[in-house]
């Protein structure tokens, strides 16, 4: 299981901690390097598999042809799992859909926020030619009611044997779990090459869509974003280190991740003291404050579909 984890507090990852109410995060703050150097000491083989994915996507993004999708543009079929115990909690139909649209606006830079001016617009990934759809919704949300207060970090919610949910043909389908997740963790995703029976992405209710639970200052659906791009192997702009590295050649290096709404000129402490890419949604600002990818990314998230890549399933 490799997860990467939003909260305002750090928590403990265990299921003793069971008892808390409905909190409603006011910063974003990620667990992502706590969490992966546990799965790669629980999981020995998951840090070649790693490695192999970014090898194979650095020769996807050099070589685009020889990988190269026929059809080319990728609509993914979205399965949604509800877990609630309150009524609230169980999300209403247009609260999805206000995600998906969401979702389908920002990966396709028709937001209405994309021209907001920045110093970065030679680089806006504009159409990522990835779109999200539910196929059937008497089907494809899945709804079940639980007597926990609230899920941890450890996939319980997509295990029925710990009463959870099974995901939903997780090869050919993004299943995304909303629930009240512990501590006010905004969500997590699965990189890939994880395993199959844990892939996906989790939502805590506050943070999904644009409506109904959703909660200021993460009420305009990009939290969805922003671990859909985990899922489709993108890292946090500043590398989880200081003035790390994202794997990405177009965005600047980041000293650590920006909170609420930077001004204009933020500048990193790194060397040359770049301009900061704030307003990507690989960063941790606001969700009325992000409203790009770069073309680097675009690129990145492309090569996991790619003949070869290890979410071409989906482009089946």
């Amino acid at each position: 299981m490799l997860i990467v984890g939003c909260n305002k507090s750090s928590t403990p990852n265990d299921d003793s901690v069971n008892n808390e109410e409905e909190i409603t995060a006011t910063q974003r703050k990620c667990a992502a390097d706590e969490v992966l150097q546990e799965n790669l000491k629980t999981d020995p083989s998951l840090r070649q598999r790693m490695n192999d994915i970014e090898e194979f996507t650095k020769r996807a993004i050099a070589n685009p042809q020889q990988y190269r999708l026929v059809n080319g543009k990728i609509e993914i079929p979205v399965i949604v799992n509800v877990l609630y115990k309150t009524t609230s909690q169980n999300i209403s139909l247009a609260q999805i859909q206000s995600q998906i649209i969401v979702l389908n606006a920002d990966f396709k830079g028709t937001n209405a926020d994309y021209n907001a001016s920045n110093p970065y617009n030679a680089v806006k990934a504009g159409d990522v030619e990835v779109s999200f759809v539910i196929d059937n919704t008497a089907t494809d949300i899945v709804r079940k009611k639980t007597n926990k207060q609230s899920w941890q970090l450890n996939d319980g919610m997509k295990k029925s044997s710990q009463g959870g949910i099974d995901p939903t043909s997780p090869t050919t389908k993004l299943n995304i779990w909303v629930c009240n997740l512990t501590s006010g963790y905004l969500g997590y995703a699965q990189f890939p090459g994880g395993p199959a029976g844990t892939d996906g992405v989790v939502l805590d209710d506050n943070a999904m869509g644009t409506t109904g639970t959703a909660a200021a200052p993460f009420d305009k659906g990009r939290t969805a974003t922003h671990e859909i791009g985990h899922w489709m192997n993108l890292r946090h702009i500043w590398g989880d280190a200081t003035c790390g590295n994202d794997q990405v050649g177009d965005t600047p290096a980041h000293n650590t991740a920006n909170y609420g709404c930077p001004g204009t000129g933020h500048r990193s402490t790194c060397s040359g003291t770049p301009l900061e890419m704030t307003m990507n949604y690989m960063d941790y600002t606001d969700d009325a404050c992000m409203y790009m990818f770069s073309l680097g990314q675009e690129a990145r998230m492309l090569a996991v579909f790619a003949v070869g890549g290890p979410r071409n399933s989906f482009a089946q």
